[in-house]
């Protein structure tokens, strides 16, 4: 069994160094820690690679790009570009590059909470067991064969007792080891109930209305099956962050009605919402900008969507009381069933001397599931780990978007950028999750053939995937324009869900292997 080293750093003392041999199973290393700050907690080990194994490092949130990695791969960052248009576009704050270092030289990866090792069908995984102290942050060096350990706890207040690391290490198949750590977790998934349906988003994204809902909803009807999800995505609300009444020109009989008509299609009614994040122009920002997070004396940008969008701080009152009101609004006054959580990661940018940035993530999460009950949640931008179990599905992946893989300038972006391209390799390669951790959304298909620049075999091959590696299938197209080829095809999607032998292989290009019906079936990805 390998052999970790570790160092602890408490602030103004001696660093306490020890080691202990890991085991199959849990790990735990908990020292007891004399009052004070923490300056780090980091760990060794050797991890030699074969020449062609490969690597997997989860990256921090749920559109956060994660590849399967070899020899010379590395994780990539923000590309070379302006600091000044980095800064004005938020690059930095969807992901983890304002506290993780990003070398950018091939041979180096890091990653949040989980890492593994393949070599053909075996896998080594590590990975964490309780994110509540801090992220566990894996770093791999091919050339000198290390792993490197690190609890994201700096500055944390600590005496006693203190969980430097909570670890779980498994050799084997890919089902042996991954129901072996969520069996260790203690998390199953809150549902089984899989979804199909419609979503607004990818078609009419903000342009949307009581009008076009109402025309998209004809078209499903008679083609979703009941029970089936039909959800109304941004553009319901006046601004983002004002969430207790609809644009009334876009929705002048309100969201309750909306919900009414839907019911009344046999479907289940959803609604999106960004809870803990408001726009530039919100009536929310305008009225309370002391609500807002504000590390350094000014509200933290978020992101530059709808002209620039700041994180709530949720453990104000005001803001508790706040969202206590809206989700009454939603899930009881308009009778929602399901409510789409997005741009969640915004909750805890930042830890405190009392709490890590991952417990305060936990504790959001946590604070969401007691004001939705036994509603469902879809949770999208959010740091994976600290919604094990917690959230009913969950995005996977970044956002798809209407072409392959978006723009030259786009790729030199950041890692949690919109692409199909990057969604469908992030949906495999965290497919672990389907089933485990909650249900996976992947992220929507498309079959229409207007206001798309994807090609025939591109959308197959994303429908495809989305079928066999998600519990959530939805679209945005008005089905009341799709030809019978593309009805055709959706009720094959709808049976594809039961295919059986469903493999990945990733040594000499990306390949997806399944039998259904008994007949053998193979869907090579460029």
């Amino acid at each position: 069994m390998p052999e970790l080293k570790y160092e602890i750093r408490p602030e103004g003392r001696e660093p306490i160094r020890g080691q202990m041999r890991l085991q199959p199973g849990e790990n735990r290393l908990i020292l007891p820690l004399p009052e004070g700050r923490l300056e780090s907690v980091r760990a060794t080990l050797r991890v030699e690679l074969g020449e062609d194994e490969k690597i997997f490092m989860n990256g921090y949130q749920t559109w956060t790009y994660s590849p399967e990695y070899g020899r010379r791969g590395f994780t990539r960052g923000i590309g070379p570009l302006p600091e000044g248009m980095i800064r004005g576009l938020g690059l930095r704050s969807y992901g983890d590059y304002f506290f993780v270092d990003y070398p950018q030289r091939p041979g180096l990866t890091h990653g949040e909470s989980w890492c593994y090792f393949r070599e053909g069908e075996r896998f080594r995984l590590f990975a964490s067991l309780d994110e509540r102290p801090g992220y566990t942050l894996f770093r791999y060096d091919v050339a000198e064969g290390r792993l490197e350990i690190e609890r994201d706890c700096e500055g944390l207040r600590c005496g006693g007792d203190f969980h430097a690391l909570d670890l779980f290490y498994a050799e084997g198949g890919e089902k042996e080891v991954f129901d072996a750590w969520f069996a260790a977790l203690g998390v199953r998934p809150r549902t089984r109930q899989r979804l199909a349906g419609y979503t607004s988003w990818y078609n009419r994204y903000q342009d949307i209305s009581e009008e076009s809902i109402g025309q998209d909803l004809r078209g499903c009807a008679g083609r979703l099956r009941p029970g089936d999800l039909f959800q109304i995505d941004d553009g319901w609300e006046p601004a983002v962050g004002d969430w207790l009444e609809p644009d009334a020109k876009k929705f002048p009989h309100g969201m309750k009605a909306a919900a009414e008509a839907i019911h009344e299609k046999g479907f289940l009614a959803g609604l999106w919402l960004a809870p803990f994040v408001a726009q530039r122009s919100s009536r929310l920002f305008r009225e309370h900008r002391d609500w807002f997070l504000q590390p350094t004396g000014r509200p933290w940008l978020a992101g530059i969507g709808w002209g620039g969008f700041f994180a709530l701080d949720f453990d104000r009152p005001e803001v508790r009381d706040y969202l206590e009101r809206v989700f009454r609004r939603v899930l009881e006054d308009w009778d929602y069933d399901l409510v789409k959580l997005d741009f969640l990661y915004a909750a805890a940018p930042f830890g405190s001397e009392e709490e890590s940035r991952a417990g305060r993530m936990i504790r959001a999460m946590e604070f969401l599931r007691r004001l939705c009950g036994d509603k469902l949640i879809l949770d999208c931008g959010v740091p994976l780990m600290p919604a094990f179990g917690l959230a009913d599905y969950c995005r996977v992946s970044c956002d798809v978007g209407l072409d392959w893989n978006g723009s030259r300038l786009m790729q030199r972006t950041n890692r949690e950028r919109v692409s199909t391209k990057q969604a469908i390799g992030s949906t495999l390669f965290r497919r672990q999750l389907n089933g485990r951790a909650w249900l996976s959304d992947p992220d929507v298909f498309f079959l229409r053939k207007e206001n798309l620049r994807l090609t025939e075999e591109q959308k197959r091959t994303l429908a495809t995937v989305n079928s066999l590696f998600g519990g959530v299938l939805l679209h945005s197209d008005d089905m009341s324009r799709w030809s019978k080829e593309a009805g055709d095809f959706y009720r094959e999607l709808l049976r594809l869900r039961d295919a059986e032998e469903v493999r990945v292989s990733a040594d000499h290009g990306l390949r997806v292997s399944y039998r259904l019906d008994g007949q053998p079936h193979t869907l090579e990805i460029e």
